[in-house]
């Protein structure tokens, strides 16, 4: 699965991988009764009562609230694997993700897509476990697994009872040390991935649009090479090719265990010690990427296509993530993005969708979460019969009214209360923890930064949000793209003289380009 990390969709992107729900959380059933010996027996016992609380003398001052926001703890086993466990206790369950500090833009040039193909390699054989084997155990176990490629890091994750823990941990550090691949398994697995390519980018004009405005907005860095990677390149990729992949990156050092539900660390600490502890660790080599160079000039993509029912516009910005650029803006970006387009009650959302009735959405995303420079992007789909011209000026309006104008120190104030109360909200979750430390961990940045999130929020400033607005939306080399449906004669042309779906979509402004 890939994860559509910096991509810009039609709905709100959230801004802080901090606000990620529970969604996804399978509930543990009883196991089949057979002696099958990857079926760990339901040992749980009801809890204990709690012992009634001291009372505290009067006179004893009240303790401090603790600051942060999901109170981990850590170890390090020797071989350098960090170790993360949030403790969450409202359900007997648990979230079990291990990272990987590598993703498809640490690639060998010529062979994009292997961090990806690697992934799905991943569910097949060890020296204990057949093809597809990892996901039937969990699956036997009342649990629900599955993986996903960035760019910037791999994560393979589990959900399941509290007490199948050292059963998913075992099979994880099986395949981090033994996975053993044949021509047999590794071949139909390519086609695989390349008919996932053909459905999910080809046959998505969507998709495929954000395909080519992310290698528009990065001509030289890897993040304009798609995490799936090319279809000629994929087509040539081998066994060796994924062996030297997983020998070089997949090591207990260059990997992050975040355990998050209904487990302590004193609980955690002896079975990561059984399992993982024993794999050797071997030397890791450099990121190394290379960097943007300034580009003078707006770029802008069309993409028209028969399948289009409902078109769309967006506008990306190139802009600094928490490790690249001016990294202090990161903070300030985030509010401004919730004041711009967090939502109905944004400033694009009120004024193109609610007061000029131009757009059925509207919206921004930035997420500072990247091990290089990230994007600041604003997206919108336009009501039926309006002009696309009409509404991008809209959009750049309403844009250019932030850099002139600035926001106000009301809109900030408000922006940070709802943005502060979803970290709160967040403490439920299990995934979220377990999301929010893989992939601060796996991309530069500590524990502390992630639990310091509300308090760096809440110190942002209306100068400081003003000054970041200026700094990134202000720039005159924007990437937009444009996804609109094919005019009617080409529509039929491509249908075998059947009738367009859509209706002829006014011409757009610009050059058409398109970047494969």
């Amino acid at each position: 699965m890939i994860e559509p990390l910096r991509r810009l969709i039609a709905a709100p992107v959230v801004a802080s991988l901090l606000l990620i729900s529970a969604g996804g959380t399978v509930l543990a059933q009883d196991p089949p009764k057979t002696a099958d010996p990857n079926v760990t027996p339901n040992t749980a016992s009801a809890p204990a009562t709690p012992a009634a609380p001291l009372q505290a003398p009067e006179t004893a001052t009240p303790a401090a609230p603790r600051k942060g926001v999901f109170f981990p703890e850590t170890f390090t086993l020797d071989n350098g694997m960090q170790v993360v466990v949030v403790t969450n206790q409202r359900v007997p369950v648990i979230t079990h993700m291990v990272w990987y500090k590598v993703g498809a833009a640490d690639e060998e040039t010529g062979k994009s897509g292997i961090a990806h193909f690697l992934e799905h390699l991943m569910f097949k054989a060890t020296d204990e476990l057949k093809p597809g084997e990892f996901s039937r155990i969990v699956a036997r176990n009342g649990g629900r697994d599955n993986a996903f490629t960035s760019w910037d890091y791999t994560a393979y994750f589990q959900n399941v009872a509290a007490d199948r823990l050292e059963l998913v941990m075992r099979m994880e550090a099986d395949r981090m040390a033994n996975l053993r691949l044949t021509d047999e398994t590794v071949l139909p697995e390519r086609d695989v991935v390349l008919e996932e390519r053909r459905q999910r980018t080809e046959n998505e004009p969507g998709d495929k649009l954000s395909e080519l405005v992310q290698a528009s907005l990065y001509v030289h860095h890897p993040y304009g090479t798609p995490i799936i990677g090319w279809e000629n390149e994929i087509q040539k990729l081998t066994r060796d090719d994924a062996n030297d992949f997983y020998h070089t990156w997949y090591t207990p050092n260059n990997a992050v265990l975040v355990i998050a539900g209904d487990v302590t660390v004193d609980q955690v600490r002896p079975l990561a010690e059984k399992y993982f502890g024993p794999i050797a660790p071997r030397p890791v080599p450099a990121r190394v990427r290379v960097e943007e160079p300034p580009f003078g000039a707006e770029r802008r993509v069309i993409l028209r296509d028969a399948e289009v029912r409902q078109p769309s516009l967006r506008r990306l910005y190139g802009a600094p993530s928490y490790n690249r650029g001016k990294t202090a803006q990161a903070y300030p970006l985030q509010v401004l993005s919730e004041i711009v387009g967090g939502g109905a009650t944004s400033r694009l959302y009120r004024s193109l969708v609610v007061e000029q009735r131009l757009a059925t959405a509207a919206g921004t995303g930035y997420s500072p979460d990247a091990f290089d420079m990230s994007v600041f992007g604003a997206y919108v789909s336009p009501n039926p019969g309006v002009d696309m011209d009409k509404l991008e000026a809209a959009l750049v309006e309403q844009l250019e009214k932030v850099v002139n104008e600035g926001v106000t120190a009301a809109e900030v104030e408000t922006a940070k209360t709802r943005m502060e109360r979803e970290a709160i909200f967040a403490r439920d979750s299990l995934r979220g923890p377990a999301m929010s430390f893989g992939v601060a961990l796996t991309t530069g940045r500590t524990i502390e930064d992630v639990e310091a999130w509300p308090e760096r929020i809440a110190a942002v400033t209306v100068d400081q949000v003003n000054a970041a607005a200026r700094a990134v939306l202000g720039q005159a080399n924007p990437v937009t793209g444009l996804l609109l449906p094919a005019p009617v004669r080409e529509a039929a042309a491509g249908q075998a003289g059947q009738p367009s779906p859509t209706p002829s979509a006014p011409p757009v402004s610009g050059t058409s380009g398109m970047i494969r």
